[in-house]
């Protein structure tokens, strides 16, 4: 260790040995402390976290946490999570041990976080406040799993929050019908809201699309990326999920369609992007389709719901919908459980051929 004094501009500077990740000694130098005192505090935090000690702020470990899982998620992902450790999470325990924030402490955390309102003056919601829990708890789990933290603190203490199920809203067929038809005139927009209700896609799939996704021979769409305009920029990333991931069959109609369509747009290349449209632009042609048709508004992810709502009526299995709309899980696609029919009457009444026809059978 060498904590220097720079005679030319008053400053002090660290020299400090560490070694990384691979086993290899390196040097560290930091430079521009007003005190000798701030200089070897950052060389002690620093050979805290170049160790991996979990004696290191949880300040100091969230920077290491960020380090491991920041390359592992999707940039809208990291951006939502990253709020909520920055503006929710940090304040409280930045400057405590990892290794001594303890089970009251949370209790603590988790009563002062519920207090608080949104911009509108009402609390949390309780899905949100199990959110910010989860983040938590995911940060010391982190701290357990891989370097040594003997007890998930967050855990031992409890949640708080629970996850709320939203009532499920969707259009029949006939509804979306009636929007399609008072937005039918401008072309864009018609063929966007054709694709999610048919295909049951995401918004951000949508958006992502390029003329090579289509292919018009076989009749499918590839599903292999995900818009996102994240600070100002447009980013394109791999799907939400690994099953997202897919190809799926169009009805012949939407691909005549979507032909049309493309045939109309001459400056398209294959690999660029269809539909040049922004989220605020879909939610405003909703709002405009629902005002002139008159059905109810619903949101535009609702309109994946409908397309589930569709094949169940249609009567698909759970398992055939879910690999088309690209669930992670079949249970997920269970959670529409209260839109398929009902088959009990129908195995009664199947039990009850079965058990009159063997007593036939005997009797001859």
């Amino acid at each position: 260790m060498a904590v220097i004094k720079n005679e030319e501009n008053g400053t002090w500077e660290v020299r400090t040995r560490y070694t990384d990740w691979q086993g290899a000694v390196k040097q560290k130098t930091k430079r521009g402390f007003s005190k000798k005192s701030e200089a070897i505090e950052w060389e002690q935090k620093f050979k805290l976290k170049s160790s991996k000690d979990i004696d290191m702020t949880f300040g100091d470990f969230v920077e290491t946490y960020i380090e491991d899982m920041k390359p592992r998620l999707r940039e809208n992902t990291w951006k939502t999570k990253k709020i909520i450790i920055d503006k929710k999470i940090l304040p409280y325990f930045k400057d405590k041990k990892l290794s001594e924030i303890t089970a009251p402490d949370i209790l603590a955390w988790q009563n002062e976080i519920m207090s608080l309102t949104d911009s509108q003056g009402n609390p949390y919601s309780k899905t949100y406040l199990k959110t910010i829990h989860n983040q938590l708890s995911a940060i010391l789990n982190h701290a357990v799993n891989l370097y040594g933290l003997k007890t998930n603190m967050a855990r031992k203490a409890g949640n708080m929050g629970k996850e709320e199920t939203k009532e499920m809203e969707f259009w029949t067929q006939e509804e979306y019908e009636k929007f399609a038809e008072v937005i039918s005139y401008k072309e864009e927009s018609f063929m966007a809201f054709e694709i999610l209700y048919w295909c049951g896609i995401r918004l951000g799939e949508l958006l992502a699309l390029t003329p090579a996704d289509f292919n018009f021979e076989e009749s499918t769409l590839r599903i292999n990326k995900s818009y996102q305009r994240i600070s100002g920029k447009d980013i394109v990333t791999d799907p939400k999920t690994p099953k997202s991931n897919r190809t799926i069959y169009l009805p012949e109609f939407l691909m005549v369609e979507m032909k049309a369509f493309l045939s109309h747009i001459h400056k398209v290349k294959p690999n660029e992007r269809i539909f040049l449209l922004s989220k605020s632009f879909m939610h405003h042609e909703m709002d405009r389709g629902v005002k002139a048709s008159g059905v109810k508004r619903i949101r535009i992810h609702d309109l994946r719901h409908s397309h589930v709502s569709l094949l169940i009526n249609m009567g698909f299995s759970a398992l055939a919908i879910g690999e088309r709309v690209g669930h992670e899980a079949v249970d997920i696609t269970y959670r529409y459980a209260h839109l398929f029919p009902s088959v009990q009457s129908d195995m009664a009444a199947q039990l009850n051929r079965e058990r009159m026809g063997l007593m036939n059978v005997t009797k001859g």
